[in-house]
């Protein structure tokens, strides 16, 4: 709208002055015609869209034989460069299932802000992956997003012999879910961001 009020008063001063005022308008008429187009030249700006905050996860296992959950914790409240994250391990029992389930949380937000169900809302465009060292111990996938792929918030744990490893938890923002293996738990051809990745040590006893 702007351009256009421009041109119409350019081309008003073109059909309406006389010698006298010829030169004053020409040199107006170029500087309206550089300022329509620097104008025309601007472009919206663009934001960026916001990565989310994760500082604590939880990692909650829990089993009918074993009474007390076992939670493998993660907490970094200052972010990366500030003071080492607090993280906790923990022992499961050999020969055993466990029901596990994932929190994410932003703490850093007051009251903390729940990325679980930011995860869960956006389950298409997220997936962990669970990575481990200990021999017999797997992880299973026990919720798919809404075109049947997995997400990770709910998982299987089961442990076979007596061993000390670590397990480590890796959240990708976009993967290709289709890609060979992922849908198994394979990161290798996963592509997307990592949102966060931990390491935690483990006893199975």
């Amino acid at each position: 709208m702007q351009q256009c009020c421009i041109k119409c008063f350019i081309f008003a001063l073109l059909f309406n002055q006389n010698k006298k005022t010829m030169q004053k308008n020409l040199l107006l008429i170029a500087v309206l015609w550089v300022s329509v187009y620097f104008s025309a030249c601007v472009k919206d700006p663009i934001i960026p869209n916001e990565e989310e905050v994760i500082t604590t996860l939880r990692y909650t296992l829990t089993t009918d034989s074993v009474g007390v959950p076992i939670v493998l914790s993660f907490q970094d409240l200052d972010g990366d460069g500030g003071n080492a994250p607090i993280i906790s391990g923990g022992t499961l029992a050999a020969n055993t299932t466990y029901t596990a389930s994932l929190e994410l949380l932003n703490e850093i937000a007051n009251p903390a802000e729940d990325i679980t169900d930011e995860i869960a809302a956006e389950a298409e465009a997220h997936q962990f992956f669970f990575q481990t060292n200990l021999n017999g111990l797997t992880v299973d996938y026990d919720d798919v997003d809404a075109d049947g792929k997995p997400i990770g918030l709910a998982t299987k744990v089961t442990t076979t012999d007596a061993a000390s490893g670590t397990i480590t938890i890796i959240l990708r923002h976009e993967p290709n879910k289709t890609a060979a293996n992922v849908a198994n738990g394979d990161i290798t051809n996963a592509g997307g961001e990592t949102d966060i990745q931990v390491t935690f040590t483990v006893d199975v006893q």
